[in-house]
């Protein structure tokens, strides 16, 4: 039985691995940073999989973002290297540009402190040598259940279902229609990680569908499973200034070595009743 470490496991893909992995033939043990303080002890795991990170994409203390995922990342590599640990770790899309494309080896954009923190330390794993496996995964716009600690970062799907239920009615960004996403379901998130487990590769891995819907019609999606009405509004200045517009993941890569039936999430919404 392998033993595995997961870093976050308070966090909202933290939370859903952890019960999908503990349900498997697998012994996991979660680390959460806030509550234990001290640095995790490595020694005698099979596996790390790294999800403790700062997730807040508008976060402007460069400095503390920095220490939260590059540095506390780059020890968690030191340490997994010393012991002879695997590792895997979470990256982000947000280091992409449109107009450079969404393939693992394309040129990258970051536009913001996170996202740079994120792509640096990529980098980093790229030039190392070690002998242990090394897999980062760049999510892409992952959503579903226990996203509630999330707040402003939780996902379109999560926030459009919360303020259908609590105002009955969705806040759309005008031009909502043109924002073009690739939705990705937690469950197959956690699909990706355990049979990533079984493969014996290093590098870099889009984690998406490979396909896209636009805000608008997640937001319709919502509006006719909850009977709610839809309010367009202005999107503010401190979110458009780095905002995604498009994002679609290659997968040619990842889809070497997972097979997984990816859920549709305009499916998802209007089954909502039994999964959410």
């Amino acid at each position: 039985m392998k033993k595995i470490l997961i870093t976050g496991h308070k966090g909202f893909i933290g939370k859903n691995l952890y019960k999908f992995l503990s349900k498997k033939n697998f012994k996991v043990n979660g680390f959460d940073l806030k509550k234990n303080k001290k640095f995790p002890v490595i020694k005698n795991y099979d596996w790390v999989i790294h999800l403790g990170a700062n997730s807040s994409t508008t976060e402007t203390d460069v400095e503390k973002i920095f220490k939260q995922n590059y540095e506390f990342s780059l020890k968690i590599l030191k340490e997994c290297i010393k012991y002879n640990v695997n590792l895997q770790y979470a990256s982000s899309a947000s280091v992409y540009d449109k107009k450079k494309g969404f393939k693992e080896t394309s040129k990258c954009y970051p536009k913001s402190p996170y996202s740079w923190s994120k792509y640096i330390f990529d980098k980093y794993v790229e030039k190392s040598k070690y002998k242990i496996i090394v897999q980062g995964f760049r999510y892409f716009n992952v959503f579903g259940q226990n996203e509630n600690d999330k707040k402003d970062q939780a996902s379109p799907v999560y926030k459009f279902i919360k303020q259908a239920k609590e105002k009955k009615k969705i806040k759309l960004f005008y031009n909502s229609n043109r924002y073009l996403r690739d939705f990705v379901c937690i469950e197959d998130v956690c699909k990706v990680h355990e049979q990533m487990l079984t493969n014996e590769v290093n590098g870099l891995f889009n984690v998406g569908r490979g396909t896209t819907l636009s805000f608008q019609k997640i937001a319709e999606a919502v509006s006719k499973k909850f009977s709610c009405k839809i309010e367009y509004v202005k999107m503010p200045e401190k979110i458009s200034k780095h905002y995604q517009k498009y994002t679609k993941a290659n997968m040619e890569k990842l889809n070497k070595y997972v097979k997984i039936k990816w859920k549709d999430p305009i499916k998802y919404i209007s089954q909502l009743s039994k999964v959410f």
